[in-house]
Formats: C-alpha cells, sequence, structure tokens
C-alpha cells in the first residue's frame, strides 16, 4: 500500500483556509494511489495557538470546520489534527476519518511544558491509546510530545500496533533534526515498531517549523526524508508492514538550513500578516547587508527598500558598499543624510536643558540621539508605505544591550535576533558561496556603530569570538560563571558579560520579537526579571566597572 504525508504550512485561526491545504494534500495523495494519509498536530487551527484557545467561538468553528472536512472525505483515511472540546475539557487531539466520518478521536497524553508551548495551561490530557486498522497493518497515533518526551513506556502505551504515526509541531532550532532522529532510533530499538513522522512546516511569529518529516523502519533505518522548510505530499511505499527506502535528499549543511530558517521566518511573517513588503536602514555594516539578503531572498527585490542614513562619522567605504549591495540585489535604494537633523536635535538638546557644553561630544547621549533619528525615519517610511521595519541587530548586541531603544531597536521583526556576530559572519560567507550579493569588505571589514569617531565594537566588549563564546555558555547551556571561567576565559570578561545581560533585560523586553533558531533565544525561552537583586556574577569576587549605556 501507500501512504502519504501532507507537510503544510498551516496559518494560525485560518480554518478556511487550512482546510483546503488539507483537502488539496488528500487528491494529490489519493491521486498519487495512496490510501491514508497524515497531516501535522493541530494542522486544521495550526500551532501554537495560544489564549486563541481560551475563545469558545475559536475551537467551535474548529469543529464546525472539521465536520464540513470529514464529509469531503471519500477514498482515503485522513489523520488530521485539531483542537478538540468535549465534556468541559479541551484536547490536543487527532481524527482519523474515512469515507465522510470520524473513526477515531485520539487525545494526547503528555503535553508539552516548554516556555514557548505551555499546553498544559491550555489544554486538557487525554488517558487512552488510539490504534485502528487498515488494510491488515494496525496503526497507533502519537501527537509530539507523546513520542519526544519518552515517557510513554513502548508497546503497552502504543496499543500493539504495527506502525506508528506521529503528528508533530516540533519547531526547528539547529541541531534539532539530529535529535529526532536519536530519539526515534532509541524507540525503534525498544519496541522494533516503524514510525512515520508527519511535522508541521511554516514561520509563527518567533517560531519556525521546519517540516523534515520522515520514516524510519524497523530496523532503525531512515527509509523516507522529506525536505526541510517546503510544503510537500510526500508518497510513502508500505510493504511487510515496513516503509519501504526511497531516494533520499541530500543532506543540507547546517548553515544551509538556518539560513533557510531565516528566510521562511521572514516571508511568512511578513506574509502572514498582510504586509506589502519589508524595509530596512542599510548602513554598509555586515548585519544590515545579512538582513538585506535575507529579505530578498524571502520576499523579491521588488518587495524590499532600504535607506542609507549616513552622519558626519559615516565613513565613504560605507556609502560605496551600501549602494553596491542595493545595486547587486536590485532593491529599491534611498539616502537621507541624517547630519542636519543631528545638529538641529542636539542644539535643542543641550540648549533647552542647558546641558554643559562637552555634552555635544561626548558620552552616549549624541550616539544614541543619532540612532534614534535614523529610527525615526525608518518608522515614518513605515507608516506611509505599510511596509514593515525589519531591525538588523545580532543576538550579541541584544545579549549585551549594545542596541538603541527606540533607535537602531525599532522595528516590526527582528531577523538576527538569536543569530550570534559569528555566526552573521558564517552566513554571510554561505550566501556568497550561492552567488555574491555582500561585497566582501563589508564581511572583511572590523564592524563599528559608525556612531562617534573611529569606533568599533570591540573598543568595550572582548573579540566577538570570545562574546559570543561566553553567552552561548551562559544563555544557551545555563553553565554557572565559575565554570565559564574554568573553559579558560578572563575572569572579568566573564562577570562583565553576565553583568551586561541581565542589566539589558528591560531592553529586550522592548525589542521586536525576532526567529528563534536556538535552543535558547531571547523571545521565547528566557523569561527573567526586569528587577531582580540576584547578582550571580559576584560569585566571581569580581566587581566590575560601571557600564552606562541606553
Amino acid at each position: 500500500m501507500r501512504i502519504a504525508i501532507a507537510q503544510i504550512n498551516s496559518t494560525l485561526g485560518d480554518f478556511a483556509g487550512n482546510a483546503a491545504k488539507i483537502l488539496d494534500a488528500v487528491n494529490q495523495a489519493r491521486q498519487a494511489g495512496a490510501e491514508l494519509i497524515v497531516t501535522p498536530e493541530l494542522a486544521l487551527s495550526g500551532y501554537p495557538p495560544g489564549d486563541l484557545l481560551l475563545r469558545e467561538a475559536f475551537y467551535r468553528l474548529c469543529h464546525d470546520t472539521l465536520t464540513g472536512l470529514a464529509q469531503a472525505i471519500d477514498g482515503i483515511t485522513l489523520i488530521v489534527g485539531h483542537p478538540d472540546a468535549r465534556h468541559d475539557k479541551l484536547y490536543n487531539a487527532a481524527s482519523v476519518i474515512r469515507h465522510g466520518k470520524i473513526l477515531h478521536t485520539y487525545h494526547k497524553r503528555i503535553l508539552n511544558k516548554s516556555p514557548f508551548f505551555n499546553e498544559s495551561y491550555y489544554f486538557d490530557a487525554g488517558t487512552q491509546p488510539c490504534t485502528f486498522d487498515h488494510n491488515g497493518v494496525r496503526w497507533g497515533v502519537f501527537i509530539c510530545s507523546d513520542f519526544w518526551s519518552g515517557r510513554l513506556p513502548a508497546a503497552a502505551h502504543t496499543g500493539h500496533c504495527d506502525m506508528l504515526l506521529v503528528l508533530s509541531a516540533s519547531a526547528y532550532h539547529i541541531g534539532k533534526q539530529t535529535s529526532r532522529y536519536q530519539a526515534t532510533h532509541q524507540f525503534i530499538k525498544r519496541t522494533g515498531i516503524p514510525v512515520v513522522h508527519a511535522n508541521l512546516v511554516g514561520g509563527q511569529d518567533e517560531l519556525v517549523f521546519d517540516g523534515a518529516s520522515f520514516a524510519m523502519n524497523g530496523q532503525g533505518e531512515l527509509a523516507h526524508q522529506c525536505d526541510e522548510f517546503a510544503e510537500n505530499v510526500a508518497i510513502i511505499e508500505i510493504e511487510n508492514k515496513q516503509p519501504m527506502t526511497s531516494k533520499l535528499p541530500p543532506v543540507q549543511s547546517p548553515i544551509a538550513s538556518i539560513y533557510r530558517a531565516l528566510c521562511l521566518g521572514v516571508k511568512d511573517y511578513v506574509r502572514k500578516n498582510g504586509f506589502p513588503g519589508a524595509l530596512l536602514g542599510l548602513s554598509g555594516g555586515v548585519d544590515s547587508a545579512l538582513t538585506l539578503a535575507i529579505a530578498v531572498d524571502a520576499l523579491g527585490s521588488d518587495r524590499v527598500a532600504t535607506v542609507m542614513m549616513p552622519s558626519q562619522y559615516t565613513a565613504a567605504i560605507s556609502l560605496e558598499d551600501a549602494d553596491e549591495m542595493a545595486a547587486l540585489l536590485g532593491v529599491k535604494y534611498h539616502q537621507s543624510g541624517i547630519q542636519p537633523l543631528f545638529d538641529q536635535f542636539l542644539a535643542a538638546v543641550v540648549a533647552d536643558f542647558r546641558l554643559p557644553p562637552d555634552a555635544a561630544a561626548t558620552g552616549t547621549m549624541p550616539e544614541n540621539l543619532q540612532a534614534r533619528i535614523r529610527g525615526t525615519l525608518l518608522m515614518a517610511l513605515s507608516n506611509q508605505t505599510g511596509s514593515i521595519v525589519l531591525t538588523t541587530g545580532n543576538k550579541s548586541e541584544v545579549a549585551v544591550g549594545y542596541c538603541t531603544l527606540y533607535g537602531d531597536m525599532a522595528g516590526g521583526f527582528a531577523v538576527l535576533k538569536d543569530v550570534s556576530k559569528t555566526l552573521v559572519y558564517r552566513l554571510c560567507e554561505y550566501r556568497n558561496s550561492i552567488s555574491r550579493v555582500i561585497p566582501q569588505r563589508i564581511i572583511q571589514r572590523a564592524p563599528s556603530a559608525e556612531l562617534r569617531p573611529d569606533q568599533t565594537d570591540q573598543d568595550s566588549l572582548p573579540p566577538y569570538d570570545i562574546l559570543d563564546a561566553i553567552i552561548e555558555a551562559y544563555v544557551e547551556k545555563n553553565c554557572t560563571p565559575a565554570e565559564i571561567v574554568a573553559m579558560n576565559y578572563n575572569a572579568a570578561d566573564v562577570a562583565k558579560v553576565i553583568r551586561l545581560i541581565h542589566m539589558n533585560e528591560y531592553k529586550r523586553r522592548q525589542s521586536a520579537l525576532g526567529i528563534r533558531i536556538t535552543h535558547c533565544d531571547f523571545g521565547t525561552a528566557w523569561h527573567y526579571p526586569v528587577t531582580s537583586g540576584y547578582k550571580n556574577w559576584s560569585t566571581l569576587g569580581l566587581l566590575p566597572e560601571p557600564i552606562k549605556r541606553t
């Protein structure tokens, strides 16, 4: 027999659109000779619904759509994910539909308690397994963390099935597919039951779902692999209750997967929220260069506009490189010098508030004023055109607060919010390996905000390779300050970086949401208080120098 995986890109709350996608996948599968098709977790509603689940009208509309969808199914068995309300309870469910009728409905038993899903707040846990027979095969159904948590022990909880279908909405982060393979292989090693995974694809706010659905046979060998970051109706041959090995696509490099995740995140955020295009400030620096490349690859050059806003501190090569990159990508490109506005603002601030004469030349006020003028201009253009402003700050800057509230942080979507500075450079080199779109000088220059004469980022920060390693160890790996110092990092650097991370939480709370690509991003997985007397860097016995930057 043949079965199909409907790896679809659902839009949260668009029940009619999602049902149409599912029906289209059903028709493709049926035409290819498939007798069974499985969709991802909550494919009918989109995932994660969050507080929409607190609205009775939401899941009633879902129920009505499910009823209509079931009536349209004939000549194939559909397993579809959806919310299910019954007996004053709400479940994360999957229904088995055949000949226009819902034969079985399974309720997810292990609810995801991760910070960005928190299903136990919304859903009740199911208690019973679900199996059904079709064409001599007994199929079992799991939903996502039922399987990934490893807490449902083997055969007794699969209902002694021949093959297991897993409906997933498993979000992407670096290395996630490897962990999925490992968990599946371990399950098969214990049970001998082949597994078919159907994973959601698409961007949803900060999250990107990578698809990458797959099947493993009873020996734990990969039998089928769907493409990453793309919708797909995959056909799998089943013989002797085993998925037959098909031609497997080439393995993507980790850097290629990261780049595609960022592109899909931008594309779906802009598309699903109805923006006509995107707008960004192009500085001649590496961060804005990478953001522009991603935006064009995601949306097309006709839907992206850039603005270069030089000041008296902007180097000539920054203007030249920004002009060249805009030409290479064929985007709309404007220049608007900010020095006259900067001079007027600065004179007014100094005169009206009777600041000392050196206030115009020292401190962070004149630097941040430049960034805020640029942010104001970009937001004015956004109001005029309807395009969303993409911010260009990276995770390294966001972590330690080297960004300006209402300045370079002004915008609607932060493309590089979870991308470290060292990874920015790797992604630039990767994109140029496909075709040259980023002038090499942008990549080779020492990074600078160009807010004062001869400024570089490393004037007050450790080198980026050291900074990023400390941030990764503390934020993503949850290492203690002492453990990081034991990795041969300078104790003063470690204390300074950790102090900066915590003292700038108030900025991150006001930043645009951005795409998650790591295990611990600052948008969905990091939940530290803004106000706290806990200072764990002090365990190093150091008192870092005072740092003021807003």
